[in-house]
């Protein structure tokens, strides 16, 4: 069974920086893309990152210049540095990757990044 763990998320001062990681496992297949979500109550679930098993990356316009996504294959770990933060990201962030010649997709349970102002 595959999961998802996340961890690295808390408590920040606006300004600052925190580093998410997520580990995959249980998987006998490819994971093929990963990628950072947040979502904030009463809001659509949003794409911040996203990364290709070949490194190509894709950030949402709001955490350009801020956020890196990176991956570590032999590790099946993805992670978000996050720096510069902002009230505004405050949001349970959630992992996803698409694995497969399917790109089934599995979720994390989530993170909670909190940025006080």
């Amino acid at each position: 069974q595959v999961q998802l763990v996340e961890s690295g998320g808390g408590l920040v001062q606006a300004g600052g920086s925190l580093r998410l990681s997520c580990a995959a496992s249980g998987s006998r297949f490819s994971i093929n893309a990963m990628g950072w979500y947040r979502q904030v109550p009463g809001k659509q679930r949003e794409l911040v990152a996203a990364i290709t098993s070949r490194g190509i990356t894709n950030y949402a316009d709001s955490v350009k210049g801020r956020f890196t996504i990176s991956r570590d294959n032999a590790k099946n770990t993805v992670y978000l540095q996050m720096n510069t933060l902002k009230p505004d990201d405050t949001a349970v962030y959630y992992c996803n990757a698409q694995i497969g010649v399917y790109n089934m997709g599995y979720w994390g349970k989530g993170t909670l990044v909190t940025v006080s102002s």
